[in-house]
């Protein structure tokens, strides 16, 4: 019920600058012009709830799921960018200055340059803001540039949308939409102030400091912190923070990576990380005892309160970081459900943790497939990609109708995966997956 809730809570905030414009009881205008009004506070208040959706709020995406989240945010940015280049498109109007006889502007919207202005800078950093966000790995920004650029981007469209929306629009004029818009505005740039400002506040009082930092494999590391000062940090085995080693919790210098250690007595967290670049690039230089921040804990892949009797963990690359969490959470609680893990990777070099896994094939804790696309000559497991075919060859037809799966690794993986387990009849409920990469 909590995912229907917040459905039709995010529905009743973009419309209420429709609501309040029909109770403002207007004399009525053509269909075109109504319709291009409507565009356009609808625009402006799903503009005004994305900074919600994208501020990491715990309580919105470890209920609805990350997943879930992020494309609601992009399927709802795109949609909101299509309102905003209709609504100036649509109007009906006569050019000219403003006539006395028309205060409601019921036949004219204003022609004023100034008045207009910051609607036509709106316009145009629209479209820029929503393209450079789609594209944003091909333009080569690092990822702390970016975060700054969207965040200052967002807060200025923003700003311009707000006086654009009083001083030039026929509804928005009206006391009640006028203070409606402030308050909106004002919640959406708290999200900001909340993120960039309170959360590394938070931070510099609980930190953190590297207790271990350990090459498993020429690209990947285990990294491990301890809380300094405080207890640590709460989380469910398959979770993810947000870590900053070595910089300010200031400096956006923070990215997103899954927990690999169990929750236990012990506080130390854990993580495996590849090489991948930006932070990831210089694990090499990071030592024990570096200071550490954390924002946690994220993210819906994780089994507890589930109650499928079998569990399949199916990971490619450095998507075993969750799963070993799981896989441990599992061993401490002597859970009894059936693990079987896949784990697909390129050559048999790049296997974390084998010892440990095989200890878990071995003693019956779960079973372990591993899947090598290049794999030596002497190889006897699985190869090729996890897809279809190998699902059929490992997973038991009645683990289709039963089991839980829990999917981490590359996009194409995670599509191809998901497509093969839904075509088998799986639910979308019985599929637990997260991405880190999106569009």
């Amino acid at each position: 019920m909590r995912p229907i809730l917040w459905a039709f809570a995010y529905l009743c905030v973009i419309c209420l600058p429709l609501a309040l414009s029909w109770l403002a009881d207007m004399p009525p205008r053509s269909i075109r012009n109504e319709l291009a009004s409507g565009l356009g506070l609808l625009a402006f208040a799903i503009i005004l709830v994305e900074f919600v959706l994208s501020g990491r709020f715990r309580t919105i995406s470890n209920t609805l799921g990350l997943d879930i989240t992020i494309r609601f945010h992009q399927l709802m940015g795109r949609i909101a960018l299509t309102f905003a280049l209709l609504h100036p498109f649509l109007y009906r109007y006569l050019p000219g200055p403003e006539r006395p006889w028309d205060s409601t502007r019921q036949l004219s919207v204003t022609s004023d340059f100034w008045a207009l202005l910051p609607g036509i800078a709106a316009f145009v950093l629209l479209p820029a803001f929503v393209l450079a966000s789609i594209h944003k790995d091909a333009l080569g920004y690092r990822y702390e540039r970016w975060r700054l650029l969207h965040g200052v981007g967002a807060a200025v469209i923003a700003v311009l949308l707000l006086v654009h929306a009083q001083t030039a629009g026929r509804y928005s004029g009206q006391p009640m939409l006028v203070w409606t818009w402030r308050g909106m505005t004002a919640l959406a740039l708290f999200a900001l102030f909340y993120v960039y400002v309170l959360k590394p506040m938070y931070q510099l009082r609980h930190r953190w400091r590297v207790s271990r930092v350990e090459r498993l494999t020429p690209r990947q590391w285990d990294v491990r912190i301890v809380p300094e000062g405080h207890r640590g940090a709460d989380y469910q085995a398959g979770q993810f923070v947000w870590l900053n080693i070595g910089h300010s919790p200031f400096s956006l210098y923070e990215n997103p990576f899954s927990i690999s250690s169990a929750p236990s007595d012990d506080p130390e967290m854990g993580f495996v990380i590849k090489e991948l670049g930006d932070f990831t690039g210089a694990l090499d230089q990071v030592a024990v005892g570096d200071r550490a921040y954390i924002d946690s804990a994220y993210g819906t892949l994780t089994i507890e309160g589930r109650s499928e009797p079998e569990v399949v963990l199916i990971a490619g690359g450095v998507g075993i970081a969750p799963m070993l969490g799981i896989l441990r959470k599992m061993a401490l609680d002597d859970d009894a459900r059936i693990a079987t893990l896949i784990y697909g990777n390129r050559t048999s070099e790049k296997i974390v943790f084998r010892d440990e896994l095989d200890q878990y094939d071995r003693t019956g804790r779960a079973k372990v497939v591993h899947v090598l696309s290049e794999p030596p000559d002497d190889w006897t497991g699985k190869t090729g990609y996890i897809d279809a075919a190998l699902l059929d060859c490992v997973v038991p037809l009645a683990t289709y109708k039963t089991g839980l799966f829990v999917l981490c690794g590359p996009p194409i993986m995670l599509t191809t995966v998901e497509r093969a387990l839904m075509e088998r009849g799986v639910s979308a409920d019985r599929i637990l997956m997260e991405r880190f990469q999106y569009d």
